[in-house]
């Protein structure tokens, strides 16, 4: 049972902290719409296009969730319980962190834009560099679940 309570901890570092980073990113990037929207009401498309990037970092948390999901089971393992801790709390605090640093990236692109600037494109170039710390997270959790072999039941 231990090991069980180990897994779950993981998923919930890994849902919660993903889930968070987005919640961060996007309120960082939408505080600055309203002010940007003061300027320059027109552009709202591009001001939900920026702000809506910070939020994938919360479904990979969902993603990773649903990979690992058959192993919390009773019968779980102590060396794949400790992988689910592991990768869940890898993808956790990347997610999060990474979540929070595109926000405040597309804020700035938002902000540009208020300001009258051209400048969706190259935010959005600038934004997948922290998306992309995330992506390879969740690429390692799933590595991490094909190296896990295949669920105990019990």
């Amino acid at each position: 049972m231990t090991n069980l309570l180990i897994a779950y901890i993981g998923i919930a570092l890994m849902v919660g902290l993903s889930g968070l980073g987005s919640v961060f990113g996007l309120t960082i990037c939408g505080n600055t719409v309203v002010g940007a929207l003061k300027k320059r009401p027109d552009a709202m498309g591009i001001y939900i296009l920026l702000s809506a990037l910070p939020s994938t970092q919360g479904i990979y948390g969902f993603v990773g969730y649903f990979l690992l999901q058959g192993f919390l089971t009773a019968g779980i393992t102590a060396l794949q319980a400790a992988a689910v801790f592991g990768a869940g709390l890898a993808l956790g605090v990347v997610a999060l962190f990474s979540a929070i640093r595109q926000g405040q990236v597309c804020a700035n692109g938002v902000a540009a834009t208020g300001a009258g600037h051209n400048v969706t494109a190259g935010t959005m170039i600038m934004a997948a560099f922290p998306e992309f710390y995330a992506i390879l997270a969740l690429l390692v959790l799933i590595l991490i679940r094909n190296l896990m072999g295949t669920p105990v039941l019990g």
